[in-house]
């Protein structure tokens, strides 16, 4: 008996999400899938900005009145990486920029008007990942009112994780996509690759490409998905660290690269690098498919 095609749909991270997998019956696929999410819920249970009684809340309450806290080594990780990222990024990709997001509302329809210059101004004087120290387990943060979140590496890193324990228990052909983010285990059972369309950023269920995954990670960073417009102008809500406003240049990216956290980081950057973001990405040696504002 050949392997068989299972799919379950679930929503997790405030996404619609899939697994689909091949396996060599409904038990091993069950038990299979029942790991991943559980393993996606409590990484969601922890990092989710959402939750108010959960790990992350817990960090930012100490954030807010500046100090020191003791993190577990899974956290350290994600921080280091969350570092490596400023660093490669030239301080674009900062997590602490959250805070922005008290100026921008883009979940309000009554969104009428942008924020003054100076609320922005007050608000950037408490972003800045070079405030925050990590050593060893200890985090600290050297000034008061500040935040951290992981939106931008714990859905990506989630899909990776999710996939590594599908493998774990067997599968060798699937595929884990949370809301977009997406990791391939492997190619469908006779080679042929997974083929995930990009969609137009400017056109509602039209699509621009087809990209082939066999055994990598694939994420897209655009300005479609969560933005508003004030009279005609459209305001994306990827917001640069450095001044406050939306990023302008590039509508989406879309990245391929070994494991999805990375392509997610690197579509991020790119976008926060704007009409500069494309010879980045050339720089990283990555594929990608980049659309222009």
């Amino acid at each position: 008996m050949g392997l068989q095609l299972c799919q379950f749909s679930f929503k997790a991270m405030g996404s619609p999400c899939e697994i689909r997998l091949y396996a060599e019956d409904n038990a091993q696929a069950t038990a299979a899938i029942q790991l991943a999410v559980a393993a996606l819920q409590r990484l969601e249970n922890r990092y989710s900005r959402y939750l108010t009684d959960n790990e992350l809340h817990k960090i930012n309450a100490i954030a807010a009145r500046g100090g020191s806290v003791t993190i577990d080594d899974e956290f350290v990780a994600l921080l280091q990486y969350a570092d490596a990222c400023y660093q490669q990024s030239d301080g674009l990709f900062d997590i602490t920029s959250g805070l922005l997001r008290k100026a921008w509302n883009f979940a309000s329809p009554q969104f009428l008007s942008p924020p003054s210059q100076d609320t922005i101004d007050e608000l950037l004087e408490r972003v800045g990942w070079q405030h925050v120290v990590l050593q060893g387990n200890q985090l600290q943060f050297s000034r008061a009112g500040m935040e951290i979140d992981l939106g931008g590496i714990v859905k990506e890193y989630a899909a990776d994780y999710a996939a590594n324990l599908l493998w774990e228990q067997g599968i060798r052909h699937g595929l884990v996509n949370l809301g977009g983010d997406i990791k391939a285990m492997g190619p469908h059972p006779d080679g042929a690759p997974w083929e995930i369309k990009i969609r137009d950023p400017r056109t509602s269920g039209r699509h621009i490409a087809t990209l082939s995954l066999y055994q990598e990670g694939l994420a897209t960073s655009g300005d479609y998905e969560r933005c508003i417009r004030i009279g005609e102008k459209r305001y994306s809500h990827i917001l640069s660290p450095k001044t406050g406003w939306p990023v302008i240049g590039l509508a989406s990216v879309t990245v391929k690269a070994p494991q999805c956290v990375v392509a997610g980081s690197a579509a991020t950057i790119a976008m926060l690098k704007g009409d500069q973001g494309r010879h980045w990405l050339d720089t990283l040696k990555v594929e990608y498919l980049a659309v222009d504002a």
